[in-house]
């Protein structure tokens, strides 16, 4: 069933979702089930599962460093199908501009479809890390409009090199990326804004947020999106912070502000620990502040890590 449909089935009630990252080569699905089992009480109508692109790795050939291209964490689709059966609930893979080409997104589609998935999230992607800015994969989609644009005309049975007239043509519920703080990109927020609303033109269905630890930006970011005529409905992402480090990190690589309140507790902490407590506490805050407003999900970061993304939402849901 589509994110929008389980949206409207809920009649105004706040769901519970998560993302997953994949596992890295040679570890076993049975890791993400671990952390998947204990979430399941919550009822999650849907799961995303990340896309990781590409990344270069140095072999030595007899003394001299051969550069090559390798995938850490591949298998979404096969990862989406797979909790799809074991738990007979919805899956939302990722689906990149950066790192594939035109033909594998076709073939990453056609293989959805096959599999009963029927929800995808389009997103640009980030530049490589030997790369300072996005840099287009060749063959590839440049924005996330135009990937939406692709996935919407498969939808209407228009392949790359070809139109099927078919009774059984995908279908896809399209969700993209929003951000209260701006992209980090972006010149402007309402520059940022008008991008977004190019995505939901081109046929997006959803939007989720970005991580975010102030709500009052989420709150005027979902006025302002509806100001310039954006309609769908637009879900808030949480993250947890867990490590002292994350006041650092967040800040620079997601280009978001962090409350001085919050701030101050992290600085207060003498370890990790104390530090994963005031996370889950300011994020449950969040939680009820947002539910409260009648957000239509809730919508987790969990990074592979299920235990702070349980006591959250055992005191939410």
């Amino acid at each position: 069933m589509k994110v929008t449909e389980h949206i409207k089935q809920a009649k105004g009630k706040t769901l519970f979702s998560f993302e997953l990252i994949p596992p890295v080569k040679g570890k076993s699905i049975q890791e993400l089930y671990d952390n998947i089992d204990p979430l399941m009480e919550f009822k999650p109508p849907f799961i995303d599962v990340t896309t990781s692109r590409e990344e270069y790795v140095y072999i030595d050939k007899g003394g001299l460093l051969e550069k090559k291209v390798t995938r850490m964490r591949p298998g979404t689709v096969g990862i989406c199908s797979s909790i799809q059966h074991k738990y007979h609930v919805d899956t939302v893979p990722h689906l990149l501009c950066g790192g594939f080409t035109k033909e594998e997104t076709e073939y990453v589609l056609v293989d959805c479809h096959y599999l009963g998935i029927d929800n995808v999230m389009a997103l640009r992607g980030d530049s490589m890390k030997e790369e300072r800015y996005f840099v287009p994969t060749e063959g590839g989609h440049c924005y996330a409009k135009e990937l939406v644009s692709q996935i919407r005309n498969l939808s209407r049975g228009e392949y790359l090199h070809e139109t099927i007239d078919s009774d059984d043509n995908a279908d896809f519920c399209i969700g993209v990326a929003g951000y209260p703080e701006k992209h980090l990109e972006a010149p402007s927020l309402q520059s940022d804004l008008k991008r977004l609303k190019e995505k939901v033109d081109a046929g997006a269905d959803y939007v989720v947020t970005q991580m975010f630890f102030d709500n009052q930006k989420f709150f005027e970011f979902v006025e302002a999106a509806k100001n310039i005529g954006i309609t769908v409905p637009i879900i808030p992402g949480i993250k947890p912070i867990a490590i002292k480090r994350h006041l650092q990190l967040l800040p620079q690589v997601f280009r978001i502000d962090i409350p001085q309140d919050l701030i101050d507790a992290v600085e207060a902490c003498q370890n990790n620990k104390d530090v994963r407590q005031v996370g889950i506490e300011w994020a449950i805050q969040q939680s009820k502040e947002l539910k409260s407003a009648g957000v239509p999900v809730l919508h987790y970061y969990s990074m592979g890590k299920s235990d702070n993304i349980k006591a959250i939402a055992k005191e939410v849901f």
